[in-house]
């Protein structure tokens, strides 16, 4: 392998390559996946100088330690976190200087959930439809990183950013997701459709890439019959049997069984994805006249 390539020394609970995804491909059952905090992936890829479509590490609660064999311009942004080079502190959310054979630590979330590491040229591994990115799903792309791996990297395009640091939004204290009614929002209630928009929820420690799981009051069906599966888009609001609403995310499924009571406008997603469990969440309604 090239010299021009990171070595994982530590993968972290959770840390996938992802890019801008693989929309377009739902009829063949292949959800689009991609960066769940998609403005943090795109500011780091700005940073150090890379196009839109590249690919970049994206880290789980507890960061990365990674070694590249050639000297790169990093970028970590996303959830904010401590940045040390061979023990060094350095910037968080501006471009880093890394010489070949340093070891760059991407610390603990200090709020939020995920960070995002941009290298210069970008992980270079397979692309799989169009897309590098690791679904979790279907298992298309790249595994997740472990302890010991090699990721190849592209040739740098553009020379990095001259900032000492990007602005970007803090962590959600409170999440509010902006809803428009879903095709089954008839199967529930009146009295469960007021509560899913008046009611606080809390994110569950069971959500993940596939969906943003809730805790708090339990939606009633006024419709008790079995549902054939059908189409579910991104940021479509699934409610299961427990009747707890869940929030798809990028790497949902296609198709769904259960009825979907709204869908979370796009622009709102990013913000879920940095929700930790525990995060009040308040569904607000703006559905068209």
């Amino acid at each position: 392998m090239s010299d021009h390539a990171l070595s994982v020394v530590r993968a972290g609970a959770l840390t996938t390559v992802q890019d801008l995804g693989r929309p377009g491909h739902a009829h063949l059952g292949v959800p689009r996946s991609g960066a769940l905090d998609a403005p943090a992936a795109a500011l780091v890829n700005r940073l150090v100088g890379n196009p839109p479509e590249a690919a970049v590490l994206e880290t789980t609660l507890n960061g990365c330690t990674l070694r590249p064999r050639s000297a790169v311009t990093v970028a970590v942004a996303g959830a904010p976190c401590r940045v040390t080079v061979d023990g060094r502190p350095v910037a968080w959310g501006a471009p880093v200087h890394v010489p070949a054979g340093a070891l760059l630590d991407v610390g603990a979330a200090l709020s939020g959930v995920r960070g995002y590491v941009g290298v210069s040229g970008g992980v270079a591994v397979e692309p799989v439809l169009g897309s590098r990115s690791t679904d979790l799903l279907s298992g298309l792309g790249p595994p997740p990183l472990t302890d010991g791996a090699v990721l190849p990297l592209g040739s740098p395009t553009w020379p990095h950013a001259r900032v000492d640091v990007a602005p970007q939004p803090a962590p959600p204290t409170e999440l509010v997701l902006r809803v428009t009614p879903g095709p089954r929002e008839d199967w529930f209630t009146a009295a469960a459709v007021r509560a899913f928009t008046s009611r606080v929820y809390r994110v569950s420690a069971a959500s993940n890439r596939i969906g943003l799981r809730t805790e708090g009051p339990a939606l009633e069906r006024a419709l008790t019959r079995e549902l054939p599966s059908e189409g579910v888009v991104l940021g479509a609001v699934q409610v299961p049997p427990d009747g707890r609403p869940v929030v798809f995310l990028a790497d949902h499924p296609t198709t769904g069984g259960y009825p979907v009571i709204a869908v979370v406008r796009t622009a709102d997603l990013p913000a879920a994805a940095q929700a930790v469990p525990g995060t009040p969440v308040r569904f607000v309604s703006v559905r068209r006249r």
